[in-house]
């Protein structure tokens, strides 16, 4: 039971790590992009915009590996997750992973809710 709830954690780790590194090394294809999505991208990619946000996925998921730092990452990763979610709905009309990803960060959350509870 008591490894049942890294799961999440876990999970959340992978998914932001693979998407950091591969967005600096690419590792998987990136999906062809069309109408607003790829105008979205065509804008931020010449920025700079983007790298910093996959440094930020890539700090965040390496921090939710580590139990005592992972109401930091939470609060790293949880805007992020948010707005890829916000991506999905209205650039892509198609909401899929950001979904997961903020089931995944709610669950979180509540496991560390004790170091969440000044907030409120």
């Amino acid at each position: 039971m008591k490894y049942i709830k890294l799961i999440p954690a876990l999970a959340l780790a992978f998914l932001f790590l693979f998407g950091g590194i591969n967005y600096f090394f690419p590792l998987a294809p990136m999906p062809t992009l069309t109408g607003n999505q790829k105008a979205f991208f065509d804008l931020f990619g010449p920025t700079g915009y983007m790298a910093v946000v996959k440094a930020f996925e890539i700090i965040g998921g390496i921090l939710i590996l580590i139990p005592s730092k992972r109401a930091l990452a939470i609060t790293i990763l949880a805007p992020i997750s948010v707005n890829i979610l916000l991506f999905e709905i209205f650039m892509a009309n198609a909401p899929g992973i950001g979904i997961a990803l903020i089931v995944l960060n709610a669950i979180v959350i509540f496991q560390e809710k004790e170091k969440f509870k000044s907030l409120f």
